[in-house]
């Protein structure tokens, strides 16, 4: 195979892997604050909209982290800065 293949072959397993890794922590962050937000919602009902607000603000928080992965990851993928070191 030609270094461009093996660049492009390596380059696509680094991005599977780095959206792997990227994705499963904040997926962990996410069912940990929803079983947090259920105990507590078990524990004092009355405190719902207050629980559920700062629920889902966290979650998006959490959910931008994941995203802001892909982000990257998509950037390294299609906008290769060590490609021209490649191809002369």
């Amino acid at each position: 195979m030609s270094d461009m293949t093996w660049f492009t072959v390596l380059s696509t397993v680094g991005a599977v892997l780095a959206v792997a890794i990227g994705m499963m922590f904040p997926a962990l962050a996410m069912g940990r604050a929803i079983s947090q937000a259920l105990d507590a919602l078990a524990r004092q009902p009355e405190a719902e909209k207050s629980i559920m607000r700062i629920l889902f603000i966290g979650l998006a928080m959490i959910e931008s982290l994941a995203i802001y992965v892909l982000v990257v990851v998509l950037v390294i993928l299609f906008r290769n800065p060590l490609l021209e070191y490649l191809v002369h």
